[in-house]
Formats: structure tokens, C-alpha cells, sequence
């Protein structure tokens, strides 16, 4: 495509060189379909070799600084850990500073009921942490192979495995973990929501991921001022099957929602996974103290004990899938789950009496609402050919009955 634009001419005659690199991007990202691609015209960038000795000369205390800058964490309300991390730090930096970090950071999180992942605001990081981030949710019982990077520069593939010991302790694998997640969300942070979404071993709610590339590079053209950014490294993802990545589509949300709504749904869903627990024991007393096959039961008991409620994230989640299995079970389309919005509690004396009798209608005095009243319970008429026809929407409570 580049040659054929040369051909043309018609490039070569684009005297302004920022409007000059604004067609090339054009181009390039248009011809490849790959938004990733971009060349630039930066007269007072420094060399690239020069910023990466930067990254890599800073001190201990740089370091540190820096690193706190990018991680922060608190215990939320109901128990639940909040991590953010806003850039994924290296092998060498945890390295360093690991103790630090499990003093200071994982420690006050290890105790939590539940772990809120916030990667909203990392646009990536260093693809030597990803086994560092995944290793601390995993159980070490066994390692697990969870990506592979092939390096374009070096012609070269790394394997990435799970670590096989960790500073500190790993957090408990019976506990929920939700990754949130941005469309600015990028790179390795993508990898590693990636990772742990096709792992199982979290829920990622919030927005489509940028869908960018684990390692970008910023190259000089020659001796000029433009500088071309390709992606030089790409994860060729062995969980999906048939190399499927994120890279270019971006990770798709478990939960979609805006990213500033991210963390307050993300907490509704622990709300609701917290008491999934208690919900399953009620009903399985119920099924045991009034389902009236009684044969049935056993088997209905069994199943929801076994029920795997991984992926339920909602209401309707749970309620499709309890009546799902209950109704295969029982072979019993009549064994119905509901959700059942919350009611107000009924003004004066009547307040908290059993549903049953709340809903019994008072029987009133006046004679117009009493024939309102039996209006509203039987529709009563004379069809053709003197034939009595009685209608009934609903039955009334015998008292109501006795007294109209």
C-alpha cells in the first residue's frame, strides 16, 4: 500500500509534516484495519533508548515512590478488598519491593470476604508482572500454563506460567474476585483480565477493553523526526483454544456497565453472591417441608447441593438456572422460583400479619362499594337462549362470601 501511495505522488506533494503523518496513520491503520498503528511527527522526543535507561536507572526509593503512586487499596463496606493498580510493575520492581507490597498492601486484603481487582485506569505495564498478578488468585496446589508472548524483534515465544511458591499467602480460591474494567483499560492489564476471566476465576465488569497490544514500541524513522508505534510483541492466548486473544477486539465485560458505575455494580453482584448460600438453604427447606411429591425430593436436594454458581452475576441469573434444574429434575413445570420485588411494609395493625390474611379484602359498610365489591369477584349475566352465565376472576375469602 505504501508503495502504491508513493507511486502517486500525491503524498510527496503534503508540505506540513504533522499533516503528513496524520494520512500515513491513516493509511496504515485503514490498509491493516489495526488501530494500533500510528506514525507521528515529535521533533522533541527523545530517543527511545533513552527513555527505556530512564525507566530502568531509577533508585530503590524511585521505585517505591513510583509504585505507590500506581497501587492503592483499602477494606470497603461488606467486607470487601478494593485493589487499584494503575501500571502492572516488572519482575525486577516486585522483585525489589515484593515485601513491601505484601507488608503494606496484600496482607490487609488476605482477610476480606470477597477482592475488587480496579484495572479502569492501567493502560498496561510490564509483561514480566502478569504471573505475579495471576499466581496471587490461583490456587498453588498446580501450575497453569496462561499465556504464551511471542516477541517479534527477538523472534521468540515465552511461556507464561502460573508461580509454583509466592511471598506471602495466595488469596483463598473460595473467595469472589471482580476485575473492573474501562475502554482505556490496555496492554497487559488486558492480559491479565484476560486471563483470569478465561480462568473462571473472576467476574470483569464494566467496559470493553481498548483492545491494544502487550508491548508497544515507539521507532524513529531513520534519521527523521517521525517516529512510527507498532505493537512488537502479541499474546497468542492457549486458555480460549484456537489463539484467540483480546488483542484488536478488546475484552469483553462478564457485566457490562459505564466504567464510573463499574465498582458500585460490582458490589451489588458480592451482595447478591454472599447470600446465594443462605437463599439455596432456604430452599431446600421448603422443597423438604411442602413439596408435595415427596419422592422427588432426595433427588431435587442433591442437585441444588451440586449446583455450580459460578457465572450467576444477577437475580435473573439465578432464577433461570434454579428453574432450570429444578423443573429437569422434578419433571415438575409447576416448581417455579421467582424474584420477587421488595414490598413496603402495610400501613396500621395489619403490618407484618401472615400474606394470606393481608390480602383478605375488607368487607365494607356502605352499600355502593359493597356492590363494587361483588362486582370485582363475579360478573354475573343472562346469554342468549336464557342460559345463566357466571364468571369468576378470583375466589374471595370465605368470610367475605358469607357476609355479602
Amino acid at each position: 500500500t505504501l508503495k502504491q501511495v508513493m507511486k502517486s505522488r500525491e503524498i510527496l506533494g503534503i508540505s506540513d509534516p504533522q499533516t503528513l503523518a496524520h494520512v500515513l496513520t491513516a493509511g496504515v491503520q485503514s490498509s491493516l484495519n489495526d488501530p494500533r498503528l500510528v506514525i507521528s511527527y515529535e521533533p522533541s522526543t527523545l530517543d527511545t533508548s533513552q527513555q527505556a535507561s530512564a525507566f530502568t536507572n531509577l533508585t530503590h526509593k524511585e521505585l517505591l515512590v513510583q509504585l505507590q503512586q500506581n497501587i492503592h487499596h483499602e477494606v470497603l463496606e461488606g467486607d470487601v478488598g478494593y485493589l487499584r493498580v494503575d501500571d502492572i510493575p516488572g519482575q525486577e520492581e516486585l522483585s525489589e519491593l515484593g515485601g513491601f507490597l505484601v507488608d503494606r498492601v496484600w496482607k490487609q486484603l488476605l482477610g476480606t470476604s470477597a477482592l475488587v481487582l480496579d484495572l479502569r485506569h492501567c493502560t498496561g505495564g510490564r509483561v514480566s508482572g502478569i504471573p505475579y498478578v495471576i499466581s496471587y488468585l490461583h490456587p498453588g496446589n498446580t501450575v497453569v500454563h496462561v499465556d504464551t508472548i511471542y516477541d517479534r524483534p527477538s523472534n521468540t515465544t515465552t511461556e507464561i506460567w502460573t508461580l509454583p511458591k509466592v511471598l506471602g499467602e495466595r488469596y483463598s480460591a473460595e473467595k469472589d474476585v471482580v476485575v473492573l474494567t474501562s475502554g482505556r483499560t490496555g496492554g497487559v492489564a488486558e492480559d491479565i483480565a484476560y486471563i483470569l476471566k478465561q480462568m473462571r476465576r473472576a467476574i470483569v465488569v464494566g467496559e470493553r477493553t481498548e483492545g491494544g497490544a502487550l508491548d508497544l514500541q515507539k521507532l524513529r524513522i531513520g534519521q527523521s523526526n517521525f517516529f512510527l508505534t507498532v505493537p512488537v510483541s502479541r499474546s497468542l492466548g492457549p486458555l480460549s483454544g484456537g489463539g484467540q486473544t483480546w488483542e484488536g477486539s478488546g475484552v469483553l465485560p462478564c457485566v457490562g456497565t459505564p466504567a464510573e458505575h463499574a465498582l458500585e455494580k460490582a458490589l451489588a453482584i458480592l451482595t447478591l453472591r454472599r447470600a446465594l448460600p443462605g437463599v439455596v438453604l432456604r430452599l431446600q427447606e421448603a422443597l423438604r417441608d411442602y413439596y408435595t411429591l415427596v419422592d422427588r425430593v432426595p433427588a431435587l436436594l442433591r442437585h441444588l447441593a451440586s449446583m455450580d454458581f459460578s457465572a450467576v452475576v444477577s437475580e435473573e441469573d439465578l432464577v433461570t438456572k434454579l428453574n432450570a434444574g429444578l423443573q429437569a429434575v422434578s419433571e415438575d413445570p409447576r416448581l417455579l422460583v421467582r424474584a420477587a420485588a421488595p414490598r413496603e411494609p402495610s400501613p396500621g395493625p395489619e403490618a407484618g400479619t401472615d400474606d394470606a390474611l393481608a390480602a383478605a379484602p375488607e368487607v365494607p359498610s356502605s352499600e355502593a362499594a359493597r356492590e363494587a365489591l361483588v362486582d370485582s369477584v363475579f360478573q354475573v349475566s343472562v346469554l342468549p337462549g336464557n342460559v345463566g352465565y357466571l364468571r369468576f376472576d378470583r375466589f374471595a375469602d370465605a368470610s367475605v362470601i358469607r357476609t355479602l
